[in-house]
């Protein structure tokens, strides 16, 4: 493996970080011991930039880009935002409806479900089904759920994100 650049952030399939590695767990670091990166990183990722700096968090996050793109919300580096988990109401849904549809009819009944819609079987026997494609809705669903919290995280795979501590120092382009 080549000479990291100080500050550089790689993924490892280990549970440990590799030596002159840390882990971007958002861990407080003296900055004495750290200068180099300090001078790299600031407190952009916390630290009171007296004697402690901060390395990035990457714990339940995905990486990003700072900066804009065209419909995106501008982005800061160091800035944590998504939510693991979404309360969804329904001013998050699109207008729709439920609505349950029967045929009023009673003449071109069916005794199979297959393509057609419940029907008024007019005083006979139940289970009879409406073959006609004039069914109107004659119930509407009314609003269900708890309001409860449902996950809203991609797909992950578990990896260590590590930040190196020592490294060729990046040179500025």
């Amino acid at each position: 493996m080549t000479q990291p650049f100080t500050g550089e952030i790689r993924i490892f399939p280990y549970n440990f970080a590799p030596r002159g590695w840390a882990d971007c767990n958002g861990q407080l670091l003296p900055i004495a011991q750290n200068t180099a990166l300090f001078s790299l990183f600031g407190t952009t990722y916390g630290g009171d930039g007296r004697t402690t700096m901060g390395v990035p968090s990457l714990q339940g996050r995905a990486a990003m880009k700072e900066g804009r793109g065209p419909g995106l919300t501008p982005r800061r580096l160091g800035e944590k935002d998504g939510d693991t988990t979404v309360t969804l109401s329904t001013s998050n849904m699109a207008q729709h409806t439920h609505a349950v549809v029967a045929d009023n009819a009673v003449t071109n009944l069916s005794r199979t479900p297959d393509n057609h819609y419940p029907a008024n079987p007019g005083g006979r026997s139940s289970n009879l089904y409406g073959t006609t494609t004039a069914a109107t809705p004659f119930k509407n669903l009314a609003n269900t759920g708890g309001g409860q919290a449902h996950p809203n995280e991609q797909p992950y795979l578990v990896m260590r994100y590590c930040v190196a501590l020592v490294g060729v120092y990046p040179p500025r382009s």
